[in-house]
């Protein structure tokens, strides 16, 4: 290979090679993200204990086991906090879902891992599920536009949102309990 196409080869190498790293990595961490949902005062989080009667629901959501025994969330006048995952192609994401009175207030990727899909975490994707609710089938009330070349991160978050719905209505906080 002749000197000049070597060069050209490590230049775009070098490239595909940032764009991945730069892809990757932590947006905002879960305790920073808490903070700012409850104002600089996050509650102590509370636990849902993942039951029999549950985990079937969850199941359907995430086509698999959550293969935990409780979830720690935190809550506060109607609304929860839930720092969830999902795996997306092979790597999970760690997603920020806030959930007020049975609606999604806002749901923020926090930590990406994957090499492809990154631009979930844009304010274009996210702000579709702001307002969804759970329909019939445990559902969302919505569609949800996908982004060409990241389906399965577009994928991870709308089970999560469906998953964050589904706890909340299982939570402490759910109909003004708390």
């Amino acid at each position: 290979m002749p000197f000049p196409r070597a060069l050209a080869f490590l230049a775009l190498a070098t490239i595909a090679l940032s764009a991945h790293s730069a892809a990757q990595g932590t947006y905002q961490t879960p305790e920073d993200f808490l903070r700012e949902v409850f104002a600089g005062d996050p509650p102590e989080p509370s636990k849902l204990w993942i039951d029999e009667k549950l985990k079937p629901d969850i199941r359907a959501i995430l086509e698999h086991d959550l293969d935990v025994l409780r979830l720690r969330y935190w809550g506060k006048d109607g609304r929860t906090a839930w720092i969830l995952e999902e795996i997306g192609k092979e790597r999970p994401i760690t997603t920020g879902i806030v959930v007020d009175g049975g609606t999604i207030e806002r749901i923020k990727v926090l930590v990406f891992r994957e090499s492809r899909g990154w631009e979930v975490r844009y304010p274009f994707f996210t702000d579709q599920f702001t307002g969804a609710t759970l329909g019939t089938g445990q559902q969302l009330d919505r569609d949800i536009d996908g982004i060409s070349g990241a389906t399965l991160s577009v994928r991870a978050l709308t089970k999560l949102a469906r998953l964050a719905l589904l706890l909340h209505a299982h939570s402490d906080f759910a109909d003004g309990k708390q």
